[in-house]
């Protein structure tokens, strides 16, 4: 591994842990209106006279051009300095975040979105590489631990904060209380943030950047359009198809370019790619539980929204006590066994939710979902520092780009594809084509609810056999 400059600069030590909460200010808030949005669709529909469908890509554009941008972002933050791209992209998120809360039109709001989604892509893709630059080794696997708190209780605590908000002020607010926010971050950020000094100056790979951005467009799209006219409609599939042909050339591109937007050589290291995989597997897993437990507790016991809410921000909040604690650990013992611990909590989590149903008491469904959040806890940290600590300092924004990619196609394929299991088993169950919960059958419900935490039983199980695997051969050496 290449020397990290900043590790020997006293100033720069001094202010480290400010440099850390300005990054997880914008991480909190990026991977917060991810998901916060959603509880405020049927508001939005209302206010600006749109369908729901045409409500849904507040959402959707937002998580698109994320994904479209997160690889690019992070080889400008190799090539010209993460902190520069940080530092455009902070003010990008707040500015876009005061655009969002306006009510003066469906086409101004995605416009709107866009610069946001531009901005969050901008801190994703370089948060991970600042905190790897500045924290010495010993306080690495903490300081990422933090990150991924603040990532899991973004990505999570959507709804409950979405619906405090909602309770007392009008949609507008669930964007412009970034602002504020933002401004404080921006400033601390100004202050303690020093300028780059690890800098590739690489040219960038456009076409592979182009070639790349339509495959996140066409799969994304397809997958969104999909869930509505079905996935075996001529223009899903055509979307399917030029993904497919996309990635060919995308692949022959990376591979025949002197710079390439994403080395893929990088994906020889086994230890960055068991990680990365890993990840997208535990966040597909958590968005399982993000999709299906609003149903359980709203429709099939009947909880009032904002206690849903409550009952819900368990996992987060664990998660976030957790995750600082597990980067500790880490530091002093090391990543591989925790990740596989926490798995296996996980796992335990998800055996529990595939048994809940309506005569379960409300205490152990909470008791699970604190498991969960354990696990989480435990995983997320040690995973982030086995990413990031496993490549060379002059690939930090392309790892850290990488690793955010993979956090939010985990969220995307999460909910797509717990909704297409959820209702799939729904259907069976009901004789009869359902897409949305049946008032009056949450027996219905139950069983689609157990099909669907079975498979994302089994996905986590993947996890741990991949991390199993690498422990055990880790053992062995």
């Amino acid at each position: 591994m290449g020397k990290l400059a900043f590790v020997d600069d006293p100033k720069i030590q001094k202010d480290r842990w400010l440099i850390l909460i300005a990054v997880c200010i914008f991480t909190f808030m990026s991977t917060l209106d991810g998901s916060i949005v959603n509880i405020a669709l049927p508001v939005i529909s209302r206010d600006m006279n749109i369908p729901m469908n045409q409500s849904e890509w507040v959402v959707s554009i937002y998580l698109i051009v994320i994904c479209m941008l997160l690889l690019l972002f992070g080889k400008l933050g190799d090539a010209h300095g993460k902190i520069r791209i940080f530092k455009i992209g902070s003010i990008l998120f707040t500015l876009g975040s005061l655009l969002c809360g306006f009510n003066t039109g469906l086409a101004m709001l995605l416009f709107a979105r866009v610069v946001q989604a531009i901005g969050a892509a901008m801190t994703m893709s370089t948060n991970n590489g600042i905190i790897t630059e500045v924290f010495p080794f010993q306080e690495r696997g903490r300081a990422l631990g933090m990150i991924g708190s603040f990532v899991a209780l973004g990505s999570i605590a959507g709804p409950g904060i979405g619906g405090l908000i909602l309770a007392h002020l009008n949609w507008g607010y669930i964007f412009w209380i970034n602002v504020p926010i933002g401004i404080i971050a921006i400033i601390i950020g100004q202050k303690v943030l020093p300028k780059d000094v690890i800098t590739t100056k690489q040219k960038i790979d456009k076409p592979g950047a182009f070639l790349f951005a339509v495959i996140m467009v066409t799969l994304f799209a397809g997958i969104s359009i999909g869930q509505e006219i079905g996935f075996t409609h001529p223009i899903i599939l055509t979307m399917f198809a030029l993904t497919i042909i996309t990635f060919i050339s995308f692949l022959y591109v990376e591979t025949h370019v002197t710079a390439p937007i994403l080395s893929l050589h990088i994906f020889k290291n086994m230890r960055f790619t068991l990680s990365i995989i890993c990840a997208f597997l535990i966040f597909v897993t958590n968005f399982f539980f993000n999709v299906i437990a609003p149903f359980y507790l709203e429709n099939a016991l009947g909880m009032a929204a904002n206690y849903a809410g409550y009952t819900l921000m368990i996992f987060p909040l664990v998660n976030v006590v957790v995750a600082p604690v597990s980067g500790t650990i880490s530091d002093k013992i090391g990543s591989e066994k925790l990740t596989f611990i926490g798995l296996i909590i996980i796992l335990f989590a998800q055996l529990g939710y595939i048994v809940t149903n309506v005569a379960t008491p409300l205490w152990l469904f909470m008791f699970f979902i604190g498991l969960n959040g354990l696990g989480n806890g435990i995983f997320q940290a040690p995973n982030n520092a086995l990413v990031m600590g496993s490549v060379e300092p002059k690939e930090l924004g392309v790892a850290g780009g990488i690793n955010a990619l993979a956090r939010e196609l985990g969220m995307v394929v999460g909910i797509s594809f717990a909704t297409t299991v959820l209702f799939s088993a729904m259907s069976k169950s009901a004789g009869r084509t359902v897409t949305s919960y049946i008032p009056g059958h949450p027996e219905i419900f139950i069983a689609g609810m157990h099909v669907a935490f079975i498979v994302s039983f089994i996905i986590c199980l993947v996890s741990i056999v991949i991390t199993g695997m690498r422990l055990f051969k880790k053992a062995r050496i």
